[in-house]
C-alpha cells in the first residue's frame, strides 16, 4: 500500500527590501548631508538615509538610520529589522524610492518522515518603518516537492490577507533545470500592495520526499532573480549554502510615510521633507506617504537643502557621446542655462531654443518678431482669442503684409512647452497639402517660441458640429467630404512624405473647417516622425479622453493605427453629431466609442445616428459608414485599416451617396464598390467590431491620459 503524501505546509511573511539602478545624480553630487559619510563600502547612502544618527533624517523615522559594518572588505550597510534584528542593504534608489536588502529564507529541514532538525521562521511587522514590500518587484515563492506554502499577514492596519502556491514533484528527475516555477519543484504567488505585517510559521508533517528532498523552502524574493535547479532539491540547507548564503534579495518601497504632498497654493506643513528649491513632491505608489524629486533639468538630492542643482548638459555632452542623444544640439553651439540649455546656431540655420537644438526651417515658414505679433493681436487682446486649450492661446492677428494669421502662444513657459513647439515647426515645415493647416512663421526671440499660421475662418469640426445652439442641420454630403478630406491629410502623413508622421493626437478640435467648410488638419504638437523602417517604435506621448487608442495606451506605442483609431471617433462624430465624450439623459459622461460599439453588436446602433440624415435613400450609405468606423476601432491595430484604405472607402461612400439622393438605386452602382464593402464588411456581430471586455474599456475612459 502507497504511504499517503501529505504536504509540509509553510505559512510565511517577511520582510522589506528593494533594488535599484543608481542614481546618476551621486556620481556628481553630494548625496549625504555635509560632513556625513555618502558610502558605505560600494553602496551610496542617500539622505534621508544616513550613517549615524546625526546624519540620518530620524526625526522623520528612526528605519533611516543606517550602520556601516566595516569588519567585511568591503564594508556593509546594515538597517535594524523586527526586534533588532540586522538586515543587510545592498543598494538604495533616492529616485525611485527603493531598497534592496538580502533577507534570510524561511526554511524547515527533516532527518526523518517526522523528525525536524533545522528550522527558520520569523515575523516582521512594518507599520512603524518607511518600508513595504514592492507588489510589482517581489514575487512569493516555494521551493520543495509536495510543498505548500501560504503568505499572511494585513494590508494597512486592519485589511487580513493569505494566499499561497503548491509544488509537487514525485522525484529529482521529475522536475529540471530552468523549468519555470510553475508548480513542478517550485512555485510562485503574487503578492499585494501595502502589505504591512508578515510572518512565517511551519507545520510538520510526514513527508514522502525527505530522503531526496529533506529541506523546504519559502521566501519573498526580487523578480527574475531566482531560477530552478534540481540541485536546490538535494542536501541539508543545500539552496542556501551555494546560492543565497547572506538571504534573497527584495525590493522594498520606502517613502516619507508621516504626511502627504502639500495642495497646491497651500503652505507645506511642518516637517516636510522637500527642503530644496527645484523640488517637488509625489505621492508614493505603494501605501501611504510620498517622495521628492528634483525638477526636470535639476539633479542632486531634494531632501537637502540646496540639494537640487543645475544639470550642465552642454558639459556632459562633452564627457560622453551617450549625452549627445540625450541633449541633442545638432549644428550649433550649445549653452546652459538654469534647468535647461539653448543651442546658438552657426550661419544657414535657426535655433528652435529648445532640446532639439539648431534645425533648419523651411523657407515657407518666416521669422517674425514678437513686436510684429504684438501689433497684429493688439497686444493679446482678449477680443482676439480664438481658442484656449490647456497649454496655449490661440489669437487672430493681422501682420505688418496684411496677411491674416493664427497666433499660437503658450500659457506655460517650461521645456515640455518649447519642444512641443518646436516640434510643430520641424514637422510642419517638411508637410504641403491643402487639407494641411500651413505654418507661415514663427517667433523664435522669446522664452516660448511663438507660431503663426494660416487662418481658417470657420473654427473647429468639434465647434461646428457640437458649439452651436440652436444647431443648423449638417447635411450628410458635407459630412462626407469633411471626413474624406481629413483622411486624405493623415493618409499624406502616413506614405507621402519620405518620412512618416503620425500625428498623435487626432480629434475634431483639431480639424478646421475653412469657409467653404474645407477640413485642415492642425496642431502638430503631439505628433511624431519615423522612418519607414517598420522596426522603428514611437513613444506615445499624449492623447485626449475618448480618441486614445487603448492598444497604445498598453503599449505606450504610437503608430499609424493609433490615428486611424482616434480618426474612428471623429467619424462617430459625425455620424451621431455627439462628442467623443458626451452626456447621457442622467447627465452621466460617457464614451462614444465604447457606447456605439456595444449598441452596433446588439445590432441597436441606428438609435445613435443623428436623426438629421437618418434617410431611407442613403441608409445603405449611413450603414456602410459606421461600419467603416467599427472597423477603425478595432481593438488590435494590426486589424485596422490604413488611411490610405479609410479615404478609398470614404471616397466610394461619396460617390453611393450622390447616386443615391440623385435618384438611381443602390444596386445600380457599380459592382467593384458595392463588393469592396461587402468584403470588408464588419457589421453585426463580427469579431472584428467587438470591443474589449466592458472593464477595460471603462477603466481606460475614465481620465484624461497624457503619457511620458
Amino acid at each position: 500500500m502507497k504511504e499517503p503524501m501529505v504536504p509540509v505546509l509553510l505559512i510565511l511573511c517577511i520582510f522589506f527590501l528593494a533594488e535599484v539602478r543608481p542614481d546618476e545624480a551621486s556620481s556628481r553630487f553630494s548625496v549625504s548631508l555635509p560632513g556625513c559619510p555618502d558610502r558605505c563600502g560600494n553602496v551610496s547612502i542617500p539622505y534621508p538615509f544616513g550613517i549615524g544618527e546625526e546624519c540620518a533624517a530620524t526625526r522623520l523615522n528612526s528605519y533611516f538610520r543606517v550602520t556601516c559594518n566595516d569588519t567585511f572588505h568591503p564594508p556593509r550597510p546594515t538597517t535594524i529589522g523586527d526586534e533588532g534584528g540586522v538586515v543587510e542593504i545592498t543598494d538604495i534608489s533616492m529616485e525611485h524610492g527603493e531598497m534592496r536588502v538580502l533577507s534570510p529564507i524561511s526554511h524547515i529541514c527533516f532527518a526523518s518522515s517526522n523528525t525536524t532538525f533545522n528550522k527558520v521562521s520569523g515575523g516582521y511587522g512594518l507599520q512603524s518603518t518607511p518600508f513595504l514590500p514592492s507588489p510589482s518587484r517581489n514575487r512569493f515563492m516555494v521551493i520543495g516537492c509536495n510543498t505548500l506554502g501560504l503568505i499572511g499577514g494585513y494590508q494597512g492596519a486592519a485589511s487580513q490577507y493569505a494566499t499561497g502556491c503548491y509544488s509537487y514533484c514525485e522525484g529529482i528527475n521529475s522536475t529540471s533545470d530552468g523549468a519555470p516555477c510553475a508548480g513542478m519543484g517550485c512555485c510562485e504567488a503574487a503578492i499585494p500592495a501595502n502589505l504591512t505585517d508578515f510572518g512565517v510559521t511551519f507545520e510538520m508533517n510526514q513527508s514522502k520526499v525527505w530522503k531526496f528532498n529533506p529541506c523546504f523552502y519559502a521566501m519573498v524574493v526580487e523578480v527574475g532573480w531566482y531560477s530552478f535547479r534540481k540541485q536546490d532539491l538535494v542536501g541539508n540547507l543545500g539552496f542556501i549554502d551555494t546560492r543565497a548564503k547572506r538571504g534573497a534579495p527584495i525590493i522594498a518601497d520606502w517613502a516619507i510615510r508621516n504626511g502627504s504632498c502639500p495642495e497646491e497654493g497651500k503652505e507645506p506643513p511642518s516637517g516636510y521633507a522637500c527642503a530644496s528649491a527645484n523640488s517637488y513632491c509625489m505621492a508614493a505608489n505603494n501605501g501611504p506617504g510620498y517622495l521628492c524629486q528634483c525638477s526636470k533639468g535639476y539633479e542632486g538630492n531634494p531632501y537637502i537643502l540646496n540639494g537640487c542643482q543645475d544639470i550642465d548638459e552642454c558639459l556632459l555632452r562633452t564627457q560622453d557621446s551617450k549625452y549627445e542623444e540625450l541633449y541633442p544640439c545638432r549644428k550649433g553651439a550649445c549653452h546652459n542655462t538654469q534647468g535647461s540649455y539653448f543651442c546658438k546656431c552657426k550661419t544657414g540655420t535657426k535655433s528652435d531654443g529648445t532640446n532639439f537644438g539648431c534645425q533648419s526651417v523651411h523657407a515657407s515658414a518666416g521669422l517674425v518678431i514678437e513686436k510684429e505679433i504684438r501689433r497684429a493681436t493688439d497686444n493679446y487682446n482678449e477680443d482676439r482669442v480664438l481658442g484656449c486649450g490647456g497649454r496655449g492661446m490661440v489669437y487672430r492677428g493681422t501682420l505688418d503684409d496684411h496677411k491674416e494669421v493664427a497666433i499660437k502662444k503658450s500659457k506655460i513657459i517650461n521645456d515640455d512647452c518649447r519642444e512641443e513647439f518646436v516640434n510643430e515647426i520641424i514637422i510642419l515645415s517638411q508637410i504641403n497639402h491643402r487639407n494641411i493647416v500651413r505654418l507661415l512663421g514663427c517667433c523664435l526671440d522669446v522664452d516660448v517660441p511663438m507660431l503663426a499660421y494660416e487662418f481658417v475662418s470657420n473654427g473647429t469640426l468639434s465647434n461646428f458640429l457640437h458649439g452651436a445652439d440652436p444647431r443648423s442641420p449638417i447635411p450628410l454630403d458635407l459630412r462626407l467630404k469633411i471626413a474624406t478630406q481629413s483622411a486624405e491629410a493623415l493618409a499624406y502623413l502616413h506614405s507621402s512624405i519620405s518620412c512618416t508622421i503620425l500625428h498623435g493626437d487626432v480629434k475634431s478640435a483639431n480639424i478646421l473647417l475653412d469657409d467653404q467648410h474645407n477640413a485642415k488638419v492642425a496642431d502638430f504638437g503631439a505628433s511624431a516622425q519615423k522612418s519607414m523602417d517598420e522596426s522603428e517604435f514611437i513613444m506615445l506621448v499624449q492623447g485626449t479622453l475618448g480618441y486614445l487608442d487603448p492598444e497604445s495606451f498598453i503599449s505606450h506605442q504610437l503608430t499609424e493605427k493609433s490615428d486611424v483609431y482616434s480618426f474612428g471617433v471623429v467619424l462617430l462624430e459625425l455620424i451621431t453629431r455627439k462628442r467623443a465624450m458626451f452626456a447621457d439623459k442622467f447627465s452621466e459622461k460617457k464614451s462614444l466609442s465604447y457606447i456605439f460599439l456595444l449598441m452596433f453588436r446588439q445590432n441597436k446602433h441606428r438609435v445613435m445616428m443623428d436623426f438629421e440624415i437618418i434617410d431611407e435613400a442613403v441608409m445603405a450609405v449611413l450603414e456602410k459608414l459606421a461600419q467603416l468606423a467599427v472597423h477603425c476601432l478595432c481593438p488590435s491595430g494590426d486589424d485596422r485599416p490604413t488611411m490610405k484604405e479609410v479615404v478609398e472607402r470614404l471616397q466610394m461612400l461619396r460617390r453611393l451617396h450622390m447616386d443615391a439622393t440623385s435618384g438611381l438605386h443602390m444596386d445600380a452602382t457599380s459592382g467593384c464598390e458595392e463588393s469592396y464593402f461587402a468584403h470588408n464588411n464588419h457589421g453585426g456581430s463580427s469579431s472584428l467590431a467587438t470591443p474589449l471586455d466592458d472593464m477595460t474599456y471603462s477603466s481606460m475612459e475614465t481620465s484624461t491620459l497624457i503619457l511620458v
